[in-house]
């Protein structure tokens, strides 16, 4: 079975920056393309240094793709540490789309946490100073409420699924992490906005005579972004990328809507890989060593479930640079403990 050619991937999986100019994102499909227009690429957050260290197979690359050629959410499912939110970060350094917008999920996670923020007591509380510094100047009570109005920007923040929703030419990445530990309502409370790509803010609408335009501030930034009559519109859907551990099943119009990718534990070769990736410098009693971990690392996977990162964990305090004294079976008891006992 063949997925797509190597030379129609946009996401190729090799870890190597691709300046945007030299990569164009491919149309949507006719149902998922948005008439409205970017404004400019507001805010692509500061790039976060970020060191690509996975090493994803034929069948991740190839779905990372299909969700960019249909403008799709992409989820993501497999064992702990296999890699499943590190490759939003990969998709996003690779693609050169500004850092991760990342929304982690609880239980008492609702949609409009990852829409907006509301800070109502902080603008009454500004409020009620201004009215008792607006009495000693004789201000009127339509000028009152203007100043009210006209600052209720200062006090309403973009979420991270807000964030990614602001028109610009070329889509951020949205992390949804560990999608399974949500509110039961909040997969179906998502339908609307991955169809449409807009939200509105009834806060702002409601001024939107008065006040048509109004700047708030966007995720994790100092940057505004002026929002017209209360609502955002997307012009291009951003690549979103949800994780989940499986902890629960999730509703059948939600599924339906993404690209299903389940991660397999990466195997031994692949390991060595991500192994060699994050140390640069290993010296050859480090590759040996490093080879007897992860024959150790099998072993457990076969019985249990074991993450990457403890594997990488074992291979640093076993490494010779550090001269630790450490001995593979002392972290296999200690480091290398599966997760499910």
């Amino acid at each position: 079975m063949s997925g797509i050619s190597p030379e129609k991937r946009i996401y190729t999986g090799d870890n190597n920056k691709t300046p945007p100019e030299q990569k164009t994102l491919p149309p949507p499909p006719p149902w998922r393309k948005k008439n409205n227009p970017p404004d400019k690429d507001y805010d692509l957050g500061k790039e976060v240094e970020y060191l690509p260290f996975m090493v994803y197979d034929e069948t991740v690359i190839n779905a990372v793709n299909m969700a960019i050629y249909l403008r799709r959410p992409l989820l993501v499912t497999g064992d702990p540490g296999v890699g499943k939110t590190s490759l939003a970060h990969d998709i996003a350094y690779e693609l050169q789309l500004g850092a991760v917008l990342e929304w982690p999920i609880t239980s008492r996670t609702v949609l409009q946490d990852g829409l907006y923020h509301y800070d109502a007591i902080g603008r009454l509380h500004v409020a009620a100073l201004g009215k008792d510094q607006n009495e000693k100047k004789s201000v009127s009570k339509a000028e009152k409420k203007h100043d009210i109005d006209s600052a209720i920007g200062d006090f309403i923040t973009l979420g991270p699924l807000g964030t990614a929703l602001v028109p610009r030419g070329r889509p951020r990445l949205l992390l949804i992490d560990e999608f399974d530990k949500s509110d039961y309502d909040l997969p179906n409370d998502l339908l609307y906005i991955l169809e449409a790509g807009e939200f509105e803010i009834p806060e702002l609408k409601r001024i939107k005579e008065r006040h048509p335009e109004i700047p708030v501030r966007l995720h994790n930034s100092d940057v505004k972004y002026p929002i017209v009559s209360g609502k955002i519109a997307c012009a291009e859907f951003p690549l979103i990328v949800i994780t989940s551990n499986e902890e629960r099943e999730l509703p059948a119009p939600f599924l339906r809507r993404c690209i299903r990718l389940k991660i397999s534990p990466p195997d031994k070769e692949q390991l060595l890989a991500i192994t060699k990736k994050h140390f640069n410098n290993m010296t050859e009693t480090d590759n040996e060593h490093a080879n007897e971990l992860i024959k150790i690392f099998e072993e457990l996977k076969k019985e249990d479930s074991v993450a990457n990162d403890q594997l990488l964990n074992a291979v640093y305090l076993m490494s010779t640079h550090l001269d630790l004294g450490l001995d593979p079976e002392y972290l296999r008891d200690s480091v290398l403990k599966p997760l499910r006992r």
